[in-house]
């Protein structure tokens, strides 16, 4: 049989069904895994007679809504009823605290007599339903089932980490509200809670800010240079129109912030600074050391030496202005302000700088940085918020112990954040760069070139080896970035994104010990299929073989392994090209000193990337 036939026939184990109107899952795949679940022997049947109710919850409340609208999209229309009883579907919030599953954890069981979901907030009722949808057939949203029979289970579940972030950069290339929208249904899916959204820097402003209209008429707008390579476009010339970019109106943003917030997600928004300021700069040129005339870059200018006059005393009145109608349109607990990459070879020649460094007693110009970033820091403390930065903020004197320290640089930043007091959000690039390729650069959209496959996404853990137990109580979680420099789209900013934002997922809320790389690659092609089902882009993964060898005698033993489900490795031995004709890989191989091995690997019978070659 080939192939594509066993593949199929086990599919059609895992759902059958009868003429599209009924469908029995016999095996689930969730992502994130959960802390608890076991599969029991008998089932229940969800038919159109199922009811839906919530109990201490009212059909009112955003969650309530979301759900039965949700379930409207897949055919689901269950009769509101006021009490649980037999065929139906409950929300309960719990009527006692249950401290195990604390804010955000709930309790899903599966019984014959119906589906109850319990939780101590809507939050962990919101999360129990998004575990619910995958206990449905993947192509629920596009199958109308008259009947779905699940299997008895039990699940508790809780996460591991209170921020499961997800960065978007709008600044290089724009997005709608619709796309940004598509993203935060993305987010939730997969129970990520912080957007982490980027929303100035030297290549666009992206949110209205009323007092500060330039801002807005001119720094939310460059000229169009997407018809070449990123980092190729040459900068703008005299007297040339811009005609790329946009920005959020307040409007937009007070949409968006109620459309997350429905979803239990918390959007943090980032003003960059004191650098990556050309956008600013080029809409208020006062603002800046010198009367270099700045405009909105139109590439990866660098250094990116465009930066705020820290001894301009109206540059500070208009850094506390933004964040107070910033402060005024997130009503989350957090803002980001930035603070990363500052070239400081303005502030260096800088009579403003330097006679503000004088006056403070300052040493250099990292301490005005920091001094800056302080002052920024408190005003936006008075109006209830906490401060996020990256972590050179720790190279520019003392840091508030109230401020989130984001660590993308080394492990060691973390450590010295943690053990100052700073709670600690970890992203680092070789775990968390999702604008990196997915598998070799050479198959793969323009990109940085640097490849992070999903395989080692999975491995990302966020607490840094050395702590004690008592602070890692400082790791707040982890994140994953798309920085969209080379991601003109946002087709392209889902391929970039999945599958490997399902990979973060489970690093951020699935317990260490739960987690298990050869079962997360079964169920994420699954997912890919929910995915794409749903409308979502993704990648389909790294065909590179990972190859691993021990010496055994005068032979290596040579071991192959596969990141995707379903991939068939040929190979050859003697120099030629592999075929779908040569040897399949089955089991490892005892391969002489210098011997040369090719691999071939075909997914859905289509040929994958091309021929590799191992030297041994």
């Amino acid at each position: 049989m080939k192939h594509w036939q066993l593949a199929l026939a086990a599919l059609l184990l895992l759902l059958t069904s009868s003429c599209g109107e009924s469908v029995t899952v016999s095996e689930f795949a969730i992502i994130p895994e959960p802390v608890y679940l076991v599969q029991k022997g008998r089932s229940f049947t969800m038919d159109r007679s199922t009811k839906l109710c919530f109990e201490n919850l009212g059909q009112n409340t955003p969650t309530a809504k979301y759900i039965a609208s949700s379930l409207r999209r897949m055919h689901i229309r269950p009769a509101f009823i006021g009490h649980p009883e037999r065929n139906c579907i409950t929300f309960a919030l719990t009527d006692s605290v249950n401290h195990l599953l604390g804010n955000e954890g709930y309790s899903l069981k599966v019984k014959p007599e119906g589906i109850y979901i319990s939780a101590n907030t809507e939050a962990g009722l919101f999360y129990g339903y998004q575990t619910l949808i995958q206990l449905f057939p993947d192509d629920i949203t596009t199958s109308s089932y008259h009947r779905v029979t699940l299997p008895e289970c039990t699940i508790v579940d809780y996460p591991r980490f209170e921020w499961r972030g997800s960065h978007l950069d709008v600044c290089r290339h724009f997005f709608s509200v619709k796309q940004i929208e598509k993203h935060l249904d993305l987010m939730a899916a997969y129970k990520l809670n912080r957007f982490h959204w980027h929303l100035s820097d030297d290549q666009g402003w992206r949110i209205e800010i009323e007092k500060y209209p330039q801002l807005n008429d001119v720094g939310s707008w460059r000229v169009d240079r997407d018809d070449v390579q990123w980092g190729d476009g040459e900068p703008a010339r005299p007297g040339e129109e811009p005609t790329y970019g946009g920005y959020y109106t307040k409007q937009d943003i007070a949409e968006i912030v109620e459309y997350a917030a429905q979803r239990h997600i918390e959007v943090v928004p980032e003003i960059e600074i004191p650098g990556h300021c050309s956008a600013v700069l080029a809409s208020y040129p006062e603002f800046a050391c010198d009367d270099y005339p700045y405009t909105v870059a139109v590439g990866p200018y660098w250094p990116p030496k465009a930066i705020l006059c820290a001894g301009n005393d109206e540059v500070l009145q208009f850094l506390y202005d933004v964040m107070d109608e910033v402060a005024q349109m997130f009503p989350g607990e957090y803002i980001h302000i930035g603070g990363g990459e500052t070239y400081k070879d303005n502030w260096e020649t800088c009579p403003k700088c330097h006679a503000r460094m004088r006056k403070l007693g300052l040493d250099n110009e990292d301490q005005l940085q920091g001094w800056l970033i302080g002052q920024v820091a408190e005003h936006l403390s008075r109006k209830g918020k906490r401060v996020v930065g990256w972590d050179e903020m720790l190279d520019c004197g003392p840091v508030s112990k109230e401020t989130v320290v984001m660590n993308w640089r080394n492990v060691t930043g973390a450590v010295k954040a943690v053990r100052h007091g700073n709670n600690v959000v970890m992203a680092l690039p070789d775990y968390c760069n999702l604008d990196y390729c997915q598998a070799d650069p050479a198959h793969q959209p323009p990109s940085f070139g640097i490849e992070l496959p999903l395989s080692k996404v999975y491995h990302f853990n966020p607490v840094p080896s050395g702590l004690s137990k008592l602070e890692t109580l400082h790791i707040l979680g982890g994140q994953c970035f798309l920085w969209t420099d080379y991601i003109k789209n946002y087709d392209q900013a889902e391929y970039m994104l999945l599958p490997r934002l399902c990979a973060m997922s489970e690093c951020l809320w699935t317990p260490s010990d739960r987690k298990d790389w050869m079962r997360f690659r079964q169920h994420i092609e699954r997912h890919k299929a929910r995915l794409h089902a749903n409308g979502y882009r993704c990648c389909l993964g790294s065909f590179r073989p990972t190859v691993t060898k021990v010496m055994e005698g005068n032979e290596w033993l040579v071991t192959l392994s596969t990141e995707v489900e379903g991939t068939y490795v040929y190979y050859t031995l003697d120099g030629t090209d592999p075929t779908p004709e040569s040897p399949l890989y089955v089991s490892p191989l005892h391969l002489p000193r210098g011997t040369q091995l090719r691999t071939l690997s075909l997914y859905n019978e289509h040929v994958q990337e091309g021929v590799y070659e191992f030297n041994f």
